[in-house]
């Protein structure tokens, strides 16, 4: 029998994004905009400005109970133990092997309270994880909360400018990866995260995922940030600012085929820490001398665009290893890619080639992340 076609979710903003004239797509099983205005044009108003994101299609899971904090440093490779109330961190869960099952940002609601955000596309696989992995463990309540919240993503140097018209909280107060509760266009009690997937300054900000109030509040930040030249911002220059800012994405950069130490992500694994999951595969590779394979960022020398999936040779014609993902950046006007290679070509001002439709195109190893924001908040006016 054929099979039959799922139908794509939605988030709260799906129409709005229409009336908007985005260009939808399916992705991670949700129908989301991949562009309103071009991708360029997007992205370069992030970097300079001001964009907006809906990103309510990632998962929210909550670990709660006086066994939450063994629960998540069980769960997961950082150190939970040190969170602050009010602070969050980047981690991912391991499999036994030591690769991913997907990477996460935790945050400490309170001393037991949790907070998970996971990927969109591995939602349900990782509550699953979580409740098999966890779900056994004392004083730990375990509650999917993903479709409860519309989560919008305010990024660029004008984003605290922005928000900061629509609340009385001072969001320079906040740190980068902390969070506090304020109320935000009239809605309280919404949690404010200095987080984001850009690379750039901003806020994550989480409100009931009713349609009204998410487009209402949508449009109440794009009024707010018309004056710095706000775009609304879609999956595709998303894409482009995570890769120009070398930021991993799970079936790409990570995946259950690929280690933590591979994909140069261990600053993040606390090995000091006893107990948590894939910890004995990861001491075992730390034993063995190290991964054979690491993720490396290229820059294309020879005109050519490095896609995702390319092989990756020596200037010989050697098969070394695979593009994970390129595309032109549009700040940086370069041809960028991140690949595994082994360690052996790891070396930045190592030449190496892709290969784009059956030619080599020479490419040369550098320093990761391409981009680096400045390190200094735009002041509110």
């Amino acid at each position: 029998m054929p099979e039959v076609a799922t139908a794509l979710r939605k988030t709260a903003l799906n129409a709005t994004h229409r009336s908007h004239r985005a260009k939808m797509v399916g992705f991670g099983g949700w129908d989301m905009p991949v562009e309103y205005t071009g991708i360029t044009a997007e992205h370069m108003a992030v970097r300079s400005a001001v964009g907006l994101f809906d990103v309510s299609h990632m998962g929210d899971i909550q670990l709660r109970g006086p066994g939450s904090l063994a629960a998540i440093n069980q769960l997961s490779m950082n150190d939970a133990s040190k969170l602050q109330v009010g602070q969050a961190h980047y981690s991912a869960m391991l499999t036994p092997q030591g690769t991913f099952v997907d990477d996460i940002v935790v945050h400490k609601l309170s001393d037991n309270d949790y907070l998970i955000v996971i990927n969109a596309g591995t939602r349900e696989k990782d509550i699953q994880w979580v409740r098999q992995t966890i779900g056994s463990m004392p004083s730990c309540h375990i509650n999917d909360f993903s479709d409860m919240y519309t989560q919008l993503a305010i990024q660029g140097p004008r984003a605290q400018q922005t928000l900061q018209k629509l609340t009385d909280t001072d969001l320079s107060t906040i740190k980068n990866y902390w969070f506090t509760w304020g109320k935000v266009a009239g809605l309280y009690n919404v949690m404010i995260a200095r987080t984001g997937y850009t690379g750039e300054d901003g806020f994550e900000i989480y409100i009931p995922s009713d349609e009204p109030t998410s487009a209402r509040v949508w449009q109440e930040i794009l009024e707010a940030g018309a004056e710095f030249g706000i775009l609304p911002c879609g999956l595709g220059c998303r894409n482009t600012l995570r890769l120009e800012s070398a930021m991993a994405l799970y079936g790409h950069e990570i995946s259950d085929t690929i280690n933590v130490f591979e994909a140069g992500l261990n600053r993040y694994a606390k090995l000091d820490k006893p107990g948590f999951m894939g910890k004995p595969a990861l001491d075992a590779i730390t034993a063995a001398g190290g991964p054979a394979r690491k993720l490396v960022g290229l820059e294309m020398i020879d005109r050519g665009i490095a896609r995702d999936g390319y092989p990756v040779k020596s200037l010989s014609g050697e098969a070394l290893g695979q593009v994970t993902s390129g595309s032109p950046a549009p700040f940086l006007k370069k041809n960028i890619a991140l690949a595994y290679v082994p360690t052996t070509h790891t070396d930045p001002g190592t030449e190496l080639a892709v290969e784009i439709r059956g030619q080599l195109v020479k490419a040369v190893v550098v320093p990761t992340p391409f981009y680096k924001r400045p390190r200094t908040i735009a002041p509110a006016v």
